[in-house]
């Protein structure tokens, strides 16, 4: 199932992995991304070909990835969303990596109406406030 803006769940796991690694490192290289996601590297390089044909992302001279403002735009909503909904899950009594992990596979294909009921309930209910950002 495609998620909203028409991006489909590899280009967003894969922008928002970028995003975390250069918030962890500093820069975004080809091998991080590999690692962070758990795939290879030829996958890798034929996602990155995908993502800078689509405008996603830009490559230098020594291969170090930047996301264009269109990715960034992408890769911070799905982090957003799963920042937030680990968040909430924890709330719920769900332990931490379990709920990373069901955040991650409900961060793509949860419709906007869906994701802001979800932060107006937590924002009630829950014992830390769930910051979502407006735009």
């Amino acid at each position: 199932m495609k998620s909203n803006r028409n991006t489909d769940k590899t280009t967003e796991d894969y922008l928002e992995a970028m995003l975390m690694l250069k918030e962890k490192n500093g820069y975004i290289r080809s091998i991080d991304v590999a690692a962070h996601l758990g795939v290879t590297k030829p996958s890798v390089t034929y996602t990155t070909k995908r993502l800078r044909e689509r405008g996603l992302i830009t490559m230098d001279k020594d291969s170090f990835i930047s996301l264009t403002q269109s990715g960034l735009e992408i890769a911070s909503r799905i982090y957003e969303r799963h920042v937030l909904l680990t968040k909430f899950f924890v709330n719920l009594g769900v332990d931490e990596e379990t709920a990373a992990k069901d955040a991650c596979m409900v961060e793509h294909d949860l419709s906007e109406t869906t994701f802001e009921a979800l932060c107006r309930h937590a924002e009630k209910y829950s014992a830390e406030p769930i910051n979502k950002k407006t735009d």
